[in-house]
């Protein structure tokens, strides 16, 4: 049974560096526990947390991810620190640290929408392949109909007075 659904944790992942991620207010949110208390937990943690699990965003990455939430800022200002974020990993990796029923039940529901994911763009990397595939053999095929299609020029017979030299 999933606390939360797929779709709510879904629009909660985005892209950053390449990674898919999870920003660590969505996440305490998700977990029941402030922001505060999740980076406290991770950052007595940080062995468990090499740079490819957590990383801080710098500015011009958060404004880039404020126009992917496409929210209002906290406060007046913003958030005064920079957030963090975590990859999948990071995330699994939290619920080794962040030790609640619902921290538990609620990694459950977002390391299978991560799999959910990676099933999606694997489908549609297929998907693209093949209409590649389809479109080079339509390609072909087109040209072939073309070319079977042009008549090839027929000599024409000449009309009109043809002098007659030396024929005998």
């Amino acid at each position: 049974m999933t606390i939360i659904p797929i779709e709510h944790i879904a629009s909660r992942i985005y892209v950053i560096r390449g990674e898919k991620i999870m920003v660590d207010r969505d996440l305490a949110e998700l977990y029941g526990v402030s922001t505060s208390a999740l980076n406290q937990q991770m950052k007595r943690n940080a062995a468990r947390f090499p740079a490819d699990f957590a990383f801080q965003l710098t500015s011009e990455e958060v404004d880039s991810l404020l126009s992917q939430i496409v929210t209002a800022k906290n406060g007046r200002g913003g958030p005064r620190n920079l957030p963090w974020v975590f990859t999948e990993q990071g995330v699994a990796m939290l619920s080794s640290v962040v030790r609640s029923e619902r921290a538990a039940q609620i990694n459950v529901a977002i390391m299978r929408t991560f799999v959910k994911l990676r099933e999606l763009l694997a489908t549609n990397r297929d998907l693209a392949r093949k209409v590649e595939e389809h479109d080079r053999k339509i390609t072909v095929l087109f040209d072939t109909v073309q070319k079977l299609l042009t008549l090839p020029p027929t000599p024409r017979k000449k009309i009109g007075f043809v002098p007659w030299q030396g024929r005998e």
